[in-house]
């Protein structure tokens, strides 16, 4: 029995060892100079009046070590956008949107030009792949809110040390953002941070954009009606069934009706663009599912799969500091009301310096991310100047969004 136990601790003192953030290896993308980015601004047609250009940026493709959800080590991966500066520079950890292939281009366009922007001013940008995603391990836990916390959590974890080794360093401020399913994990991350890590990495403040935060009943309603992103229902049930175990892997798929049981797993193999599944599937998402579990999730609260749906959402706690939601009001694919419902019970909850920002009312799911993310940015920017609680940004920047808002 002694040695049983003394076996039994050597093994966790192993796994805790070994499951410590540190960086496997890492590539330099790039360094982008004044005329580089110039061109970048050119071709994306960013105004550089609204986002300024004012650092060369090195960019780098990391790949670190990080745990699985049942402590088991296994390699993640990011890209880190670095200032050229001398000067400590705040971070922020900017969150991806729903990616069905595995790999990531590393081309300065879409969520990397946004990080761009943000570094470029002098932004510290890490972008985690989370798990399954990147050059990462195992498959991805779609909007699964731990994983994609920890997967931010690592990446914090090693970037003194990588920072230190390039010549780079950070001051204390640590703002947190993302899109879509990167909104949804921007709050997992803001949450376990102040949990968890408040000492170690204080967040300044978070700016969620369009995200589904009532994963259980305010998102729940999309699968229950004609859908653009009908994918998003296996993807989430595949995640959450690599998590949880809910069903026997080796009968996992039967819980879809014929014929998706057979073309499912065909078409999740980090393959396939979200469009080439979303041809292959029911416009009405529940009409893939067998009936017995629609029933379970419409009419039995004790079900499983509802209650892990309900741990998953992150709008229901009280942050310490300021969040800013930015949404549109006719967004089609993430519905907006999960940013009122998420202000309402933080509100109820007794959070403070709370704000709601509608980004345009006549903006789609892909539209909105372009307004978002510069709200997102005078947000973030008003507290690098000194404000406590957040502002809306300079008025003659707001005036001349709102110019550019009309012209799209």
């Amino acid at each position: 029995m002694q040695l049983r136990t003394y076996a039994l601790t050597l093994l966790m003192i192993f796994i805790t060892t070994t499951t410590i953030a540190q960086v496997l290896s890492y590539e330099i993308i790039d360094t982008f100079d004044q005329k580089k980015l110039e061109g970048i601004w050119a071709k994306g047609k960013i105004p550089k009046p609204l986002l300024e250009i004012n650092y060369d940026v090195v960019v780098y493709d990391i790949i670190y070590q990080s745990h699985w959800v049942n402590g088991e080590p296994i390699k993640a991966s990011g890209l880190y956008f670095a200032p050229v500066t001398e000067e400590a520079f705040p971070i922020m950890v900017y969150n991806h949107g729903t990616r069905i292939r595995k790999q990531r281009s590393n081309s300065i366009r879409g969520e990397n030009l946004i990080s761009m922007i943000f570094a470029t001013d002098g932004y510290g940008v890490i972008m985690p792949d989370y798990f399954g995603l990147g050059h990462g391990d195992k498959v991805h836990l779609y909007c699964h809110a731990d994983s994609e916390a920890d997967a931010g959590i690592d990446f914090l974890k090693i970037i003194d040390k990588f920072n230190k080794k390039h010549g780079h360093k950070r001051n204390e401020e640590i703002f947190i953002t993302g899109y879509s399913q990167g909104g949804h994990a921007c709050l997992a991350l803001h949450k376990k941070l102040q949990k968890e890590y408040s000492d170690e990495f204080p967040v300044k403040a978070s700016s969620p954009m369009s995200g589904p935060y009532d994963l259980a009943v305010t998102q729940a309603e999309v699968m229950y009606q004609e859908y653009s992103q009908p994918h998003y229902l296996p993807y989430l049930l595949i995640g959450t069934n690599a998590a949880y175990n809910i069903w026997p892997q080796e009968r996992f798929y039967k819980i879809f009706k014929n014929p998706y049981d057979t073309i499912i797993p065909e078409l999740f193999t980090g393959d396939y663009s979200y469009a080439d599944i979303n041809a292959a599937l029911p416009s009405i998402p529940k009409n893939m599912i067998i009936d017995e579990l629609n029933h379970q999730y419409e009419n039995n609260p004790d079900y499983l799969f509802k209650k892990i749906m309900v741990d998953n959402s992150v709008d229901d706690w009280k942050p310490n500091a300021p969040i800013q939601f930015c949404y549109c009001e006719a967004d089609e694919e993430v519905k907006y009301e999960n940013s009122l419902v998420a202000y309402d019970k933080m509100k109820a909850n007794g959070a403070k310096h709370l704000y709601l920002r509608s980004a345009g009312k006549q903006f789609g799911h892909r539209a909105c991310a372009d307004y978002a993310l510069v709200y997102t940015k005078f947000f973030f920017d008003s507290f690098r100047k000194g404000s406590k609680k957040g502002r809306k940004g300079p008025l003659h920047k707001r005036i001349l969004l709102g110019i550019a808002k009309k012209f799209r």
